[in-house]
């Protein structure tokens, strides 16, 4: 998978969907997703996302009342050693907010895209293609790989 080796070496973004995809398995994804983490368990790159993410995935397992599947989520977030999580600061809602003004994404979009900019990331990873128009920062649509 050529957009993995691509990444080495690099720390990318990541968007909340890809670890969703990741963690619970998705028929359609998995297997693309599959060799990305694994090469990010390998630390051949380090992946940078928000604090927001964690509230985006644990949603969904509480509502269901699955605490198997929200510590899941948590051991991977809070525990990986290459998965970097940033906590919202003054430096992230300025850029945010100036990411969301210029490009008119949704508030935790621009929040996502603004922590990997304010941690020096280049490549962020995603399936949202609505953030395609948001030219500060390389954009990986999953959709777009797998084709």
């Amino acid at each position: 998978m050529g957009w993995i080796e691509e990444l080495s070496g690099k720390i990318v973004g990541l968007d909340t969907a890809p670890l969703i995809y990741f963690i619970e398995e998705h028929d359609s994804y998995f297997p693309t997703l599959q060799p990305f983490f694994e090469s990010l368990a390998k630390g051949e790159f380090q992946a940078v996302t928000s604090t927001l993410t964690l509230l985006e995935v644990l949603v969904h397992p509480y509502r269901l009342g699955n605490y198997e599947l929200a510590e899941k989520y948590r051991e991977v977030l809070l525990l990986s050693e290459n998965i970097i999580m940033n906590s919202l600061t003054i430096e992230v809602s300025d850029m945010a907010a100036r990411i969301r003004g210029k490009f008119n994404i949704r508030t935790p979009d621009a929040i996502q895209i603004a922590t990997s900019l304010c941690s020096g990331v280049t490549t962020f990873i995603t399936n949202d293609k609505g953030l395609k128009s948001v030219t500060e920062i390389d954009i990986i649509i999953l959709d777009e790989i797998i084709g």
